[in-house]
């Protein structure tokens, strides 16, 4: 049974190596699904904010990461 739960442990950090990052991108893009079809803006810019908040987290994560090194 151990050996099971480390390889599915080992799975996932396949896939998510920092959980913070993945959960923060998971909830902005939730934050955005439900938000931005309610502003009062153009649709075309639905996709700019979603990237920009993206990217955002991103170097957040990296910024913090560099201070923990």
């Amino acid at each position: 049974m151990n050996l099971i739960v480390r390889a599915f442990k080992q799975l996932v950090g396949l896939f998510v190596e920092d959980g913070t990052l993945a959960l923060l991108l998971i909830i902005w893009v939730g934050i955005a699904a439900l938000a931005l079809p309610r502003v009062p803006i153009n649709s075309s810019w639905d996709a700019v904010i979603l990237f920009a908040g993206c990217v955002a987290i991103l170097v957040e994560n990296v910024a913090r990461a560099g201070r923990r090194d």
